[in-house]
């Protein structure tokens, strides 16, 4: 996006502290949103971004320091404050109710009424003819034309945020900002959001525009600023600073390798998978697993990678289909099976099937190896559940002030990592990992995929599940494409490129 020339500041943050029991979250933060910009906030997990905006948005209220709308103080006691003032936030996870209408979602709590009777004002009703005329207009800003009574439950996630950045839009917002807003959709998908973003911002709309995605920022931001650890660092023009300098600013230290893939001796068939079928949603799944490899699963959205890991681990039943672990026939009925036998799943959707988000850190990491630290009473050794606990913490940088801290409480990112940490404690043959590093900084995207590299090297069996190809291509020893269920390719190491995988995958 070319570089904003207007330097006029529509939102000034100065100053900003914000603590929390145990953790200094933002310490002396500043930032400076110009009109019609889009400015990128980036920096680990743990950095403060998602504090920050809860601060602007009236969710958090800060210790210390100002904000300034348009050179005046800014109070906001919540968000719909915030929404009143101008300022509107899109998370990750829609906020639409899924049983109304588009409509009804655009305009709740704002809804456009009319008298009545003409002589008796004070009695009301709403306009629905006003809303759809201003709801059509804003979806043509927005370049799409969308049913207004069609349910949210019926639309897609891409059009979902879509239908939010128009409610911000009726509430005639000046700011909005953009949390992670690429997470889940496709490369399309992305791509449309993107000529939304420029073409709102021309109309006048200023961003606040959160990834981790450091390309999304070089494509679709004005200037970045970047904070670690609760504190400003920089900020600068796209056009002036480059990805390692970025990555450098965001960790502290310079990354010259996001894969730091080991060599590992691959050995013996570990597993091998024959004719696994679910009706409708996956058929005729093979493929083999060997001691040490790291197994890339490819393809595009809705494929059928996940369905065909969770069969494979008991989370869903197929029809048909044999599994040999170690050249035996084995059973595997439900996930306490697939633990038995040395295999561990990770799941994308880390709230539903991985963290118990009310319990502690340190209950998180332990609690499917109990059996491991208790004694004949089944009393749990404090010593070794505390060891335990720390060594995964430390190992994958678990940003928490000790184990007894609430898995809910940590940040996006740190919650998947606890998530890598909860399989590794049981100490599995094979690691199933489905989109390991989905929502986690750069800084910490490094260091799980060196602890993947290393569970490898030590003789562990991985089937790493991921959009992101460069992972794959950077972390797989072999890939295998899926495609409407069914596998249509493979690929070893020396034969990998994106154009190959996406032949297959397409």
């Amino acid at each position: 996006m070319d570089q904003t020339t207007n330097t006029k500041n529509i939102l000034k943050i100065e100053g900003i502290y914000k603590a929390f029991p145990g953790v200094q979250a933002l310490s002396d933060v500043h930032i400076e949103l110009r009109e019609s910009e889009v400015h990128a906030v980036c920096g680990e997990n743990g950095a403060g971004k998602s504090t920050l905006m809860k601060i602007i948005t009236g969710v958090h209220k800060p210790d210390e320091g100002t904000i300034l709308l348009q050179g005046d103080p800014l109070k906001v006691k919540d968000p719909n404050d915030a929404y009143s003032k101008g300022i509107a936030i899109i998370y990750q996870e829609s906020s639409l109710f899924p049983d109304l209408t588009v409509l009804e979602n655009m305009f709740m709590g704002h809804e456009i009424e009319k008298p009545l009777l003409p002589f008796f004002k004070k009695a009301s009703m709403i306009d629905y003819p006003a809303m759809r005329k201003k709801a059509r207009a804003i979806f043509n800003r927005l370049g799409m034309d969308l049913d207004l009574d069609t349910k949210i439950t019926n639309l897609g996630v891409a059009t979902k945020q879509m239908v939010e950045i128009a409610k911000a839009l009726s509430l005639d917002s000046r700011i909005l900002i953009l949390d992670e807003p690429t997470a889940a959709l496709t490369s399309k998908e992305v791509d449309t959001l993107f000529e939304t973003i420029k073409r709102i911002s021309g109309e006048g709309v200023s961003m606040l525009y959160i990834s981790h995605r450091l390309d999304e920022i070089f494509q679709i931001a004005d200037r970045v600023t970047v904070l670690r650890d609760g504190q400003y660092i920089n900020t600068e023009d796209v056009v002036n600073v480059t990805k390692p300098q970025l990555v450098s600013w965001m960790v502290g230290r310079d990354l010259d390798n996001l894969y730091p893939k080991e060599q590992a001796e691959i050995s013996d068939v570990i597993l091998d998978v024959r004719g696994m079928s679910q009706e409708g949603v996956i058929e005729n799944i093979g493929f083999t697993l060997k001691r040490g490899e790291i197994l890339g699963i490819s393809g595009l959205a809705g494929a059928g990678r996940t369905e065909m890991a969770q069969a494979l681990c008991g989370l869903r039943q197929a029809d048909s289909g044999t599994i040999y672990l170690n050249g035996e026939e084995v059973r595997i009925h439900d996930y306490r099976d697939a633990l038995d036998h040395g295999i561990a799943y990770i799941s994308e959707d880390r709230q539903k099937y991985s963290l118990v988000e009310p319990m502690s850190v340190k209950v998180n990491i332990t609690h499917k190896v109990q059996d491991r630290i208790s004694n004949a009473l089944g009393i749990i050794d404090e010593d070794k559940e505390n060891e335990i606990t720390e060594t995964y913490m430390n190992q994958l940088d678990i940003k928490a002030p000790d184990g007894e801290f609430i898995a809910e409480n940590l940040s996006g990112g740190n919650q998947q990592k606890l998530s890598v940490a909860k399989s590794l404690a049981v100490e599995p043959q094979i690691l199933i990992l489905d989109e390991p590093t989905r929502g986690v900084d750069v800084g910490a995207k490094s260091e799980i995929h060196r602890i993947i590299s290393r569970l490898a090297k030590a003789g562990k069996s991985i089937i790493l599940i991921s959009s992101d190809l460069p992972e794959i291509l950077g972390m797989s020893d072999r890939v295998i494409i899926i495609k409407q269920g069914s596998v249509v390719g493979e690929l070893m190491r020396n034969e990998l490129s994106q154009e190959k995988i996406l032949e297959k995958a397409l």
